[in-house]
């Protein structure tokens, strides 16, 4: 009963509840050795890609936070009290960044310039804040991560060199970053 009203398993909001099971179930599977698990919000306030806020920005991410703040939550205070949190990581992001300036008049577009992640766990630092964008919220303009950096910092937090880490496509060897990336030792422990 404790974890089921931890994880918000019995609120009658049916999003809260789906997305607490599903992190309740990644949980478990964590438990279980499996090595790679992901949970998702496909459904949601929009039928497809609930995030992706070109309307409506306001109400639409308010009742997505509403849904998964909680079970994100329980979730990482369960794989701490059950000590897996330092050998899994947990990574919570979204598909874009998005622009700090309107997109018709309640919504926002894709931004590729300026993106927010956070990750826990795994190796990671506690509590660090890695980088920043303009004033206006726009653009990366300090400790800039690019998507290879971010890649390959996830893979050398599981135990994999991602400049060593290839495969052969076409007669060519290609690693996972491509030819670029770099790990942000700043935010491993």
């Amino acid at each position: 009963e404790a974890t089921r009203k931890l994880y918000g398993l019995d609120s009658p909001d049916p999003m809260l509840s789906v997305y607490a099971r599903e992190c309740l179930m990644a949980r478990r599977l964590v438990e279980r050795g499996v090595r790679f698990v992901e949970v998702t919000c496909v459904k949601g306030v929009l039928p497809v890609a609930p995030w992706d806020a070109h309307d409506d920005l306001v109400k639409n991410h308010s009742r997505n936070a509403f849904a998964v703040d909680q079970p994100i939550a329980a979730l990482i205070r369960d794989l701490k009290g059950r000590g897996l949190l330092d050998s899994t990581l947990v990574i919570f992001a979204g598909e874009f960044g998005r622009t700090p300036f309107a997109q018709g008049t309640k919504g926002r577009d894709h931004n590729p310039q300026g993106f927010s992640l956070w990750m826990a766990g795994g190796g990671l630092k506690k509590g660090v804040v890695h980088g920043a964008t303009d004033d206006y919220g726009y653009r990366a303009i300090e400790n800039v991560v690019d998507v290879h950096d971010l890649h390959a910092t996830v893979l050398h937090l599981l135990g994999i060199d991602h400049e060593q880490l290839t495969y052969r496509y076409s007669g060519r060897d290609y690693r996972l970053t491509d030819v670029f990336g770099k790990v942000v030792h700043e935010i491993v422990a």
